[in-house]
């Protein structure tokens, strides 16, 4: 990957990735940003702040996605009707044990095809077998997970929640089969002076 100039830049590096961090981090325009770095003695314009964010937010998003965590090993499938331009579609959507979205796919059927997309796309992505996925016993997903030789990672226990039988996952306890320690992290040396977080999303960079 390139590294990241900042050649012929009157500020240091330092603020300049403050200086998007905050504007994609938070629900900020060009000039509140501007005033945020102003009561720090910071004198830029909101127009600098734009042409910061333009030229660096791609390439800060995908520096962060380098030292983003792994995903936990179980992950959770499920799928919601939506309406799009008054048209019936279905929302299908991954998370991990944390919460953490892995991946979103829109389709307009709610069947083995759609299942078996989202899966590839998930597994492309993420770049390894979960040890567990979670449904909602939807009968597309154990279709999808037979064609790709995955059903014996696919588990229907659990306890019942609204007449579907699914698994579920509980934080606290030391017994717990998903936890953050469970999770592969990494240093982020990218930004070290920004605040730490819990979760390493770059949706909205993106």
């Amino acid at each position: 990957m390139r590294k990241i100039s900042y050649a012929r830049h009157r500020f240091p590096p330092e603020i300049i990735q403050h200086a998007v961090w905050v504007y994609f981090r938070f629900p900020l325009s060009y000039r509140d940003v501007e005033d945020l770095l102003s009561e720090r003695g910071i004198e830029v314009s909101y127009e600098t702040v734009r042409r910061w964010a333009l030229k660096f937010g791609k390439a800060y998003a995908a520096k962060l996605r380098r030292f983003r965590s792994l995903a936990d090993a179980r992950w959770h499938l499920d799928e919601m009707f939506v309406s799009i331009n008054g048209k019936r579609m279905y929302l299908w959507r991954a998370v991990d044990c944390e919460g953490e979205v892995l991946d979103i796919l829109v389709q307009s059927r709610r069947d083995k095809k759609a299942a078996l997309k989202l899966i590839r796309k998930l597994l492309k992505k993420q770049g390894f077998i979960p040890g567990t996925i979670v449904t909602d016993k939807l009968p597309s997903y154990g279709a999808a997970l037979k064609d790709l030789g995955l059903s014996r990672h696919h588990d229907f226990g659990g306890r019942k929640n609204n007449g579907s039988r699914i698994l579920t996952c509980r934080f606290g306890s030391a017994n717990d089969e998903c936890s953050a320690s469970s999770r592969p992290h990494q240093r982020n040396d990218f930004f070290p002076h920004m605040p730490p977080s819990t979760t390493h999303s770059t949706s909205s960079v993106i």
